[in-house]
């Protein structure tokens, strides 16, 4: 698992070079956005119609079609072949399965979670062992650590951790929407779970570290390259 591994690495670097308490507001190191499924698509993509992966935000803004693509980010780990790492469901269908085995990494940090959309378009966000679909799941990818558990932070998490590195993930806001994070800068695990619970999220899972990319041009943050797995893409209806 290359992204598993790559992630691993990257997180002992920062153990013996990294500070982690922030100097400045920390709204100002984290690109957010918010995203609302019952106005907008919000989708998790993984290879188009033909069978190709998509592979970086450039290839799936330019699939979309102009104008089309408000934002993207990655979703989820993955492997060498770029296949998802647990849980992925697409358009109803299961593509890969619920992974609750034991492991190293931080997607085996437990415990992990899900975020999944419905087909009546309500998002969620749960810890992997409390997973439930009964027909009614359209798109979900699992990841982990969780970052909040029902407004608590994962037990794992310590606020002067020297742990930082460049993060992604979602969380669900009480309203039902959903907001997606990208840190600007390196950030322990603490500090981005903070800023998903200062927003009033009570869950919130974390999607993947260094490698993360995000695109929303409205903020003029357009990062088009990568080599990803899956993608969460948020579109205007049609």
């Amino acid at each position: 698992m290359r992204n598993l591994l790559l992630s691993t690495v990257m997180s002992l670097c920062c153990l013996v070079t990294g500070g982690a308490r922030l100097t400045r507001p920390i709204e100002a190191d984290i690109l957010g956005f918010v995203a609302d499924p019952k106005t907008q698509d919000v989708r998790l993509f993984w290879k188009d119609d033909s069978g190709r992966l998509f592979g970086n935000l450039e290839r799936l803004r330019a699939w979309c079609g102009p104008g089309r693509l408000i934002f993207a980010m990655n979703g989820g780990m993955f492997r060498q072949d770029h296949s998802p790492v647990g849980l992925f469901i697409q358009q109803g269908k299961k593509i890969s399965p619920l992974d609750t085995s034991a492991g190293e990494g931080n997607f085996y940090l437990q415990p992990n979670g899900v975020f999944y959309l419905t087909a009546d378009r309500r998002a969620g966000i749960c810890p992997a062992k409390a997973f439930r679909d009964r027909g009614q799941v359209a798109y979900a990818t699992q990841s982990g650590p969780m970052l909040l558990i029902d407004g608590s932070f994962h037990p794992a998490f310590r606020e002067g951790s020297a742990n930082v590195n460049i993060r992604n993930g979602v969380g669900i806001l009480p309203d039902n929407r959903i907001l997606f994070a990208l840190s600007k800068q390196p950030l322990n695990f603490y500090a981005f779970a903070r800023f998903f619970r200062d927003r009033g999220c009570r869950n919130a899972l974390y999607l993947d570290g260094f490698v993360s990319r995000a695109y929303l041009p409205e903020e003029g943050w357009i990062q088009t390259d990568g080599d990803f797995g899956v993608i969460i893409g948020v579109t205007i209806r049609q």
